[in-house]
């Protein structure tokens, strides 16, 4: 009997489920992983006959995914408001200051944060006034964001010390005035006049806020994210800590459209390591629908008075993409409304050739008008979208938009253009858990399974969409396709071990899914209860 020498690997991963997620979403049981990188897929057979290692992880009735990758988030960001008081979930004004008091209590702080505030979840379904964020704060200033990152409320100490007044003027933004005195609400850009004089994190707590991120990310399966806005000196602490092997998670950085980013970065083309893409410019075109600032072709159903705010001059958006067209840089403009989504199609069409593979990216494409629809084709757009941001919004959303809510969150339809599209979350004003978006993708229901029918089911995406959205089309969107986004021969071993059948099991179950294990590079960085 001849017997055949089998090649020694580092890891085996066999006995399992394993989607793949190739071009003919193929089904595996097996895979080998050395130096980081897949070797080969196939069957238990298959793979243990050719292949030893002196680790086999055998995977009994568990499924494998390739590792999942969010979009569109802010993972700094995200990090950053850890300590800071969470306020998503209130059902009133009184119980969010309710809420930053008890915080403060335990955790004083010089300056009063916090985040998650949504008026649509009120009973009175209206923005606050900062009278009683000023009775429980008199000598400390608070500035506390909404949901949505696009408006704000401070107390009248931070407007006093930012120098805010009712005749205080912002382009792009909106102080809002009541009786001749603010009211604390600013929106969009107007919420710089008080963030800048807010305390800037040191370097030491943004790299504690990356790993405590990472953490977080790796015990829900992500692998990968795309940070939605980041400075030269964040990308490089990024780098550095990635390169001291601290910081593992895959990062493709977008860049503010800044003259350090343009010196550092932009100007000497784009930069790459095995776990760091830099390679596109994130701006914005409007504010957020929540707080009335998409910007809209026609006036807001339940506000006639306004169509929303333009943030950015077009003078500054089209200078932005002329620049990202010359370094070989990627667009990335925030558009929520269907008069912002018009604007940069219109601006991107100016340098994007038919046929192109720039793969400039529309963020949100929340409200898109059907006669913009076949442009995102023409032009090679990417309706880079937030599942989850459907079933948030639905409940409110027919109220900023009425009979337009169909053109609302309607991702089938954007699919079709260009045949994919990469799905995020935008965590933190989403949460973290990228099995949420993939249900959201696919029932069309929020977390308490609402409603019953789905929300406009005819835009629902199926569980391969879905599936592939968070993972191969994610790495598509930043050119990564070939090394990463399914498990395949040759592609970095980044994958993640659930307890649950994605494809098969009723929909529902996704939101119980335990994530078991995270790889990245073949290395388990994450196995629950750890």
């Amino acid at each position: 009997m001849a017997c055949t020498k089998r090649q020694k690997a580092d890891l085996i991963v066999t006995n399992a489920t394993v989607y793949t997620v190739d071009s003919a979403f193929t089904v595996a049981q097996s895979f080998v992983v050395s130096n980081g990188k897949i070797v080969a897929v196939g069957t238990n057979n298959e793979i243990l006959s050719a292949y030893s290692a002196d680790t086999i992880l055998d995977l009994t009735d568990k499924f494998v995914y390739p590792g999942f990758i969010d979009a569109h988030c802010h993972f700094l960001g995200y990090g950053l408001n850890l300590p800071k008081a969470w306020l998503a979930g209130a059902k009133s004004w009184n119980e969010v200051v309710n809420r930053l008091v008890e915080h403060q209590n335990k955790y004083p702080t010089e300056w009063v944060e916090g985040r998650g505030w949504n008026q649509n979840e009120w009973e009175i379904k209206e923005f606050p006034t900062n009278e009683l964020l000023n009775k429980a704060f008199p000598n400390k200033p608070v500035f506390i964001v909404r949901i949505d990152g696009h408006a704000a409320i401070a107390n009248r100490k931070a407007l006093e010390l930012a120098g805010v007044t009712a005749s205080t003027k912002i382009s792009g933004g909106e102080i809002v005035v009541k009786n001749g005195i603010p009211t604390g609400v600013l929106i969009d850009n107007a919420m710089e006049l008080i963030h800048k004089h807010i305390p800037t994190p040191s370097k030491e707590q943004k790299a504690q806020a990356l790993l405590n991120a990472q953490q977080n990310c790796f015990a829900v399966g992500l692998t990968g994210v795309h940070d939605a806005g980041l400075d030269a000196d964040e990308v490089e602490l990024i780098d550095s800590l990635q390169q001291a092997g601290n910081l593992k998670m895959r990062i493709n950085a977008m860049l503010n459209p800044t003259h350090d980013n343009f010196e550092k970065y932009i100007s000497k083309g784009i930069y790459s390591t095995a776990q760091l893409t830099v390679r596109s410019i994130k701006i914005y075109a409007d504010g957020a629908l929540g707080s009335r600032g998409a910007l809209l072709l026609k006036p807001y159903t339940d506000d006639p008075k306004t169509r929303g705010i333009q943030v950015e001059p077009t003078e500054k958006l089209d200078s932005v993409c002329s620049l990202a067209y010359k370094h070989g840089y990627q667009v990335c403009t925030h558009c929520i409304g269907d008069a912002a989504v018009r604007l940069m199609l219109d601006t991107y069409s100016k340098y994007l050739p038919k046929g192109n593979d720039l793969r400039w990216r529309i963020e949100h494409s929340q409200v898109v008008d059907p006669a913009d629809l076949p442009r995102y084709g023409e032009f090679d757009v990417i309706p880079s979208v937030q599942t989850t941001h459907a079933t948030s919004d639905m409940l409110w959303a027919v109220n900023r938009l009425g009979d337009r809510v169909k053109y609302a969150y309607a991702y089938q339809n954007l699919l079709a253009q260009n045949g994919w599209l990469p799905n995020g979350s935008d965590f933190p004003i989403e949460d973290i858990n990228p099995l949420y978006g993939f249900y959201a993708a696919v029932a069309r229901k929020n977390l308490n399974g609402e409603p019953q029918e789905g929300f406009q089911m005819e835009n629902a995406l199926t569980r391969e969409q879905a599936l592939r959205a968070m993972t191969i089309w994610a790495a598509k969107t930043c050119f990564e396709e070939e090394v990463k986004g399914s498990i395949e021969a040759g592609k970095l071993a980044d994958f993640v071990v659930l307890d649950l059948d994605l494809i098969n099991s009723e929909i529902s179950n996704a939101l119980k899914a335990q994530v078991l294990q995270t790889f990245i590079n073949g290395e388990n960085v994450y196995t629950k209860n750890q």
